[in-house]
């Protein structure tokens, strides 16, 4: 049975563990000081620094000595595996930079993104604001090698650009560190290893004396050659010497696996209570006492958590209310191990518990993430996903969903329709042209009666789908579109893509008047259902249909209303928002505001490659006023290009009534086109546009196409052209020029 654990609001939980993420941890009382290490790397010069060595060497507790000391500001960030997503990633990066740099109210905002854009215009922004910090600081990265995704890596490369000199970054990691080859050419990586982070006899001799043992210079030596300097090891010997009453300290030579063995020998110190409380939370990322508390149906977890602190059993506050804990990272893997070993019969339930109490407690996505380790649990995964995966998407972590829908399986997706849909409309939103088509196919022989939404049908949202992929024409959309329509009752959270829909098809049969009204039908109710995207889309076909008829001041009005909507939602790089920027250069360069039409021409070129055939109105409409507005701007040969990307678009989709009619029509007027300048080279083309924000990065050529999925050789052609087409002849010169012209960064 689920319920909510009134310790702990609903609306707290989440802000709770950010706040923990964020805060420096207070190193183990009785740790031996780190004092020489850290001044070595404070005063290296690096801007850089990388601390790599297995678990139990101490890095997180000299990060946190080092953080304490620190005259510098500090940012501090703990990662884990839910934030292995370029978007959330940066989203914690200007979270922890925000808290220490007062006039950054908006960088965290300003971090949304889809895909690329995070690694083309994120991450860039964050490394700019990094550079123009006006004090120094320290940005410290604790548990790194929870970060396993390229793309993670690649967005952190280029926020460590933005490093100034006299400010540091400061990781620390299990694995190799992607990015310390290159610095360490460079020069600019001051680097920390197993072989550092050891401890002598002289630092043994503490933590014995620290843990009140008494030990010979002797066995402290013998300790200490046994565990090879693992500071871990030797604090596991102390614990162990002090609960044997006298006896000195001893690592067993018998045993194959020394951390296994000194763990055991601990555990088995500990009443048989403690032990079973210790195993069954160890399926925890982080403890508090309410949560703890749900997991082992016991309410003494609070006093038995601050007696597992003051023990010093390897159990380290998160936050300075001491609210919210993490086990010792091997120390909770040897945990795991004896759950696995003594009790693998619970795992599932206490899986269970933990995502019960996740989800009464106001945070289904960390619910989620349990139940994903239930392999029982798939129905309600799906339920979980089809709910969560909307809002998370226009957050701007497509990348979550992503590894969510993965996590599942297609036959899962495949077994529950509702969120195939949602696996469609992803595909469509982000321009997956092949996925996008693979879903709706399967839709279409798909049935479902359950409502997956309240308020929404299966066969309704199905139709959506169709209609917005206009596969089969005008009239077959209308069609889609009305019984969609016409299955939505007022208060559904769908009702406004469905009329939104409607007017697209209205505007393709050339019915202009009758879409204009459900255009305005459907802004008013994307208003009231808060979506983002069916508001800006309406408004700016609102807006190019007024100033068609010559009403300017009304299109400003509604344009101005949308593109506040698309900065609100950090919506810049989504394709629902390019056309109503496409439209606004248009009106700018209209009323003479040249500097302000080329600002917004960028916007809209940089980000077009969004716009696919998968939802072909769109993704032409957007070229044809990119093209009107380049033609006014006496631009033909970037207008012609965009022409050819149209007729590659009809190609797929030929049959989009009226909009082929206007596509007519401007093809007439540039074949007539004589006045005005060529233009210089043509626009970077979607592939180009794809590629240009991995030269930020020092990945090689070949590297880039592994992430793009094409070879070398494209690459090399494509990189040949971006610097052709931007006047370069270097990379650090193309990054610089791209940015300059706006089609990087901010």
């Amino acid at each position: 049975m689920r319920h909510r654990t009134p310790a702990e609001p609903a609306v707290e939980v989440d802000r709770l563990l950010l706040d923990a993420k964020l805060s420096v941890p207070q190193p183990r009382r009785g740790s031996v000081s780190r004092a020489g290490l850290i001044e070595a790397a404070k005063s290296s010069g690096c801007r850089v620094v990388g601390i790599t060595a297995p678990a139990g060497y101490g890095k997180s507790t000299l990060l946190s000595q080092w953080a304490l000391a620190e005259d510098r500001r500090v940012a501090w960030v703990s990662l884990s595996g839910v934030d292995d997503d370029p978007a959330g990633l940066l989203m914690l990066l200007a979270s922890a930079y925000a808290r220490v740099s007062p006039g950054n109210d908006d960088l965290v905002a300003d971090m949304g993104g889809l895909g690329v854009s995070a690694l083309g215009r994120a991450a860039p922004h964050l490394a700019a604001v990094l550079s123009n910090s006006q004090a120094p600081f320290v940005l410290m990265l604790d548990d790194l090698h929870e970060l396993r995704s390229p793309a993670c890596h690649d967005v952190l490369g280029v926020v460590m650009s933005g490093i100034p000199r006299g400010s540091q970054l400061a990781a620390a990691s299990r694995s190799e560190q992607p990015h310390i080859p290159r610095l360490r050419a460079d020069g600019d990586a001051w680097e920390l290893g197993a072989s550092d982070l050891a401890l002598d006899v002289e630092a043994a001799e503490q933590i014995f004396a620290q843990a009140r043992v008494s030990a010979t210079h002797e066995e402290a030596a013998a300790a200490t050659e046994r565990t090879e300097g693992w500071p871990a090891g030797l604090y596991l010997a102390a614990m162990i010497a002090r609960a044997s009453h006298g006896h000195g300290p001893t690592v067993s030579g018998d045993d194959r696996f020394v951390a296994d063995y000194l763990y055991r020998e601990s555990l088995s110190q500990l009443p048989e209570s403690t032990q079973r409380f210790l195993r069954r939370t160890s399926v925890l990322d982080q403890l508090c006492a309410p949560l703890c508390d749900a997991l082992v149906e016991d309410a003494g977890s609070q006093d038995r958590l601050r007696q597992l602190e003051a023990s010093n059993s390897f159990l380290i506050p998160l936050d300075r209310r001491r609210e919210w804990y993490r086990y010792h990272a091997l120390f909770r893997e040897f945990l795991l191990g004896e759950l696995h070993r003594v009790e693998p019969e619970v795992i599932i339930q206490l899986q269970l518990r933990a995502a019960d109490w996740y989800e009464a407690n106001g945070s289904p996505a960390l619910a989620l993430e349990h139940l994903l380790n239930t392999p029982t649990q798939r129905d309600r995964c799906v339920q979980l996903v089809t709910q969560l995966a909307i809002p998370t998407y226009k957050a701007g972590h497509m990348s979550t969903v992503r590894r969510w829908l993965s996590a599942l399986g297609d036959p899962a997706i495949e077994n529950f329709p509702p969120l195939a849909v949602i696996a469609g409309w992803s595909a469509a939103l982000t321009g997956q042209t092949a996925e996008a088509q693979r879903w709706a196919a399967l839709l279409d022989a798909a049935s479902f009666d359950p409502a997956p939404v309240v308020g929404t049908s299966f066969d309704s949202a199905r139709r959506m789908l169709r209609a917005a992929m206009c596969s089969a024409g005008p009239e077959q959309m209308m069609s889609e579109a009305s019984i969609a329509l016409a299955q939505e009752p007022p208060w559904s959270p769908w009702r406004d893509t469905a009329l939104y829909l409607n007017a697209e098809a209205h505007l393709l049969t050339g019915n202009v008047d009758q879409a204009c009204a459900l255009f305005a039908e459907s802004s008013s109710v994307a208003a009231t259902n808060s979506n983002a995207d069916c508001l800006v889309l309406s408004e700016s076909e609102l807006a190019l249909v007024a100033m068609d008829r010559g009403r300017w001041e009304e299109a400003a009005g509604r344009l101005e209303r949308a593109l506040a909507v698309v900065d609100e939602h950090r919506m810049h790089d989504y394709a629902t928002s390019v056309l109503v920027v496409a439209v606004a250069a248009r009106h700018a360069v209209h009323r003479g505001d040249l500097e302000q039409a080329d600002r917004l021409i960028v916007r809209a070129m940089r980000a077009r490659p969004s716009c696919t055939f998968v939802m072909p109105f769109l993704a032409v409409g957007v070229r044809m006023q990119l093209a009107k507005v380049h033609l006014a701007r006496g631009d033909v040969s970037t207008a012609r290009h965009l022409l050819r990307e149209i007729d590659d678009i009809l190609l797929h989709r030929p049959d989009l009534g009226a909009l082929v009619d206007q596509v007519s029509a401007l093809r007439a007027l540039l074949t007539a086109s004589t006045q005005g300048e060529p233009g210089g080279a043509p626009p970077l083309t979607a592939a180009e546009l794809r590629l240009l924000p991995y030269l930020q990065t020092h990945l090689t050529l070949a590297e880039i196409g592994e992430r793009l999925f094409v070879s070398r050789n494209t690459v090399g052609s494509e990189v040949t052209s971006i610097y052709r087409k931007l006047g370069v002849s270097s990379r650090a010169d193309a990054v610089r020029q791209a940015t300059a012209v706006g089609l990087l960064g901010r």
